[in-house]
């Protein structure tokens, strides 16, 4: 990114911006910190050229944010010197349905290992309802300490007990904000701005067409129940964008998935990843399984379509995204041939495929080299990544490319929904500052909305075609008014 183009975000963002230096990502990630966190430290520890001391950084994480290792020595201090223990921590609260209890578990130390090991004290629990239950899993300062729990006046088993509660939320997510200062970028600039914001260099890109075809990766942090497929050589950075850039999202890699992780656990009767998240990013999707195939392929097809689910008598809904990952090899890189073959057999059949959005080109982004990390002056990760969050629960980006767009009557209803939907998230991504029609650029708008988001539905309805010949291969002639 050009120097001016970084004097540009500093001036506009101000306090939401950090100095990004490939050479430190190593230090942090050996403190096992992800990126939204990392620049959160960053800022804290920056002098005002951006440099960092990073013993400082160190000391604060080895003081604040404790490994396994220093949670046993925390849970000694609680248990047997009776001391209350306060420290920085990736946490998720349920409720007891049985008892009313706020139990809560702290997944980076694999704590609790059984049930009521862990309880949120009643007064923080009513205190930071929204904070605590609103998404499945949140940062916070959290004070602890170890008591006997008390039944029917009775003491019983000791259990660890969160005494105080303070949400990691670091910025005001303030959108009108960040709307009135899109307004000062070109959309070059913009684009390259988003880019240096999710840690990548724009300099390290050939053309347009690469950053826009890796930047469509972001499409479900912006718009709700959004379902892409990707298929990408290795090295490409999937796994990064899905993992390391927001904490509402969440990525699978490979393995089991059963019905109960993804929708709902009858048994603990708790909902499943696609309540609880922005996204479910299924990666190397070639190695998934599912121990029921078509009971998965059932509630797959219902979710994808409507956005709610059945298991048992419970009907749960969902926000999230389901995105497939999959790596594939040189000569398989054709929508013009059966790619989906790389698909592992529950995701083989039309009508589940046909509910998917669009697909990503993977093949168009380059392997990751060491040009394409972000260095210089840039948003600061977490805070772009609270504006995407919040992006998902704006409705007026619908109303307008609903009204923006000519749909033929006779028009495949799956087509439509998929494009405008598509369509809408490259509008929160790239104008995010446009209210009214009036504001929009509609050769802007035809060229970095429409444009590629017929093109994505468009591989979809090919692999469909060559899937199974009673799909047709073509999409609806939808042009802006």
């Amino acid at each position: 990114m050009n120097a001016s183009l970084e004097e540009k975000v500093r001036s506009c963002f101000q306090d939401m911006t950090v100095y990004k230096r490939p050479s430190q990502n190593k230090f942090f990630s050996s403190l096992s910190i992800p990126p939204y966190l990392r620049d959160w430290l960053m800022m804290r520890f920056a002098d005002e050229k951006g440099n960092v001391d990073l013993e400082q950084v160190a000391a604060f994480v080895r003081e604040n944010i404790p490994g396994e290792r220093e949670w046993g020595l925390l849970k000694s201090a609680m248990i047997q010197d009776g001391r209350s223990v306060r420290f920085l921590a990736k946490l998720r609260v349920d409720i007891d349905v049985s008892t009313g209890e706020g139990l809560f578990s702290l997944p980076d130390l694999g704590f609790p290992t059984r049930k009521r090991e862990a309880i949120v004290d009643e007064r923080v629990l009513s205190g930071h309802r929204n904070e605590l239950l609103a998404d499945s899993e949140t940062w916070g300062v959290i004070e602890c300490e170890w008591r006997r729990r008390i039944v029917g006046g009775q003491e019983r088993d000791g259990a660890i007990y969160m005494t105080d509660f303070k949400p990691f939320q670091p910025y005001t997510v303030d959108l009108q904000f960040f709307q009135e200062a899109r307004k000062e970028f070109t959309l070059e600039e913009w684009i390259d701005t988003i880019l240096m914001a999710i840690d990548f260099n724009p300099a390290g890109f050939l053309n347009v067409s690469q950053k826009l075809t890796l930047l469509s990766r972001l499409l479900p942090f912006v718009e709700r129940r959004v379902n892409l497929i990707e298929l990408a050589p290795k090295g490409t950075g999937k796994s990064y964008v899905m993992s390391q850039i927001s904490k509402y999202g969440w990525l699978v890699s490979g393995g089991s998935i059963t019905r109960a992780r993804l929708f709902y656990d009858i048994g603990r009767k708790t909902p499943g990843l696609v309540s609880r998240y922005d996204y479910i990013a299924l990666d190397e999707v070639q190695t998934i399984t599912f121990v029921d195939v078509d009971e998965m392929r059932g509630a797959l097809k219902g979710y994808l379509e409507s956005g709610d689910y059945r298991v048992g008598d419970y009907r749960g809904v969902g926000d999230a995204g389901v995105i497939l990952m999959g790596n594939i090899p040189d000569e398989k890189m054709n929508e013009n041939i059966n790619m989906f073959t790389e698909l592992p057999y529950a995701f083989q059949e039309s009508a589940l495929i046909d509910r998917f959005h669009g697909f990503i080109r993977g093949w168009q982004v380059p392997r990751m080299r060491e040009n394409m990390k972000a260095e210089g002056w840039a948003l600061n990760v977490e805070y772009f990544s609270e504006i995407l969050h919040a992006l998902r629960s704006e409705i007026t980006y619908a109303a307008l490319v609903d009204e923006l767009l000519e749909v033929p009557r006779s028009a495949d209803t799956r087509d439509t929904t998929a494009i405008k939907r598509l369509c809408t998230g490259f509008m929160k991504l790239f104008f995010p500052h446009v209210q009214r029609i009036d504001d929009v650029d509609k050769e802007q708008f035809e060229d970095y909305c429409l444009r590629p988001a017929l093109q994505m539905r468009a591989v979809i309805r090919r692999q469909l075609h060559l899937m199974d010949p009673e799909y047709q291969d073509s999409i609806p002639d939808i042009k802006v008014r």
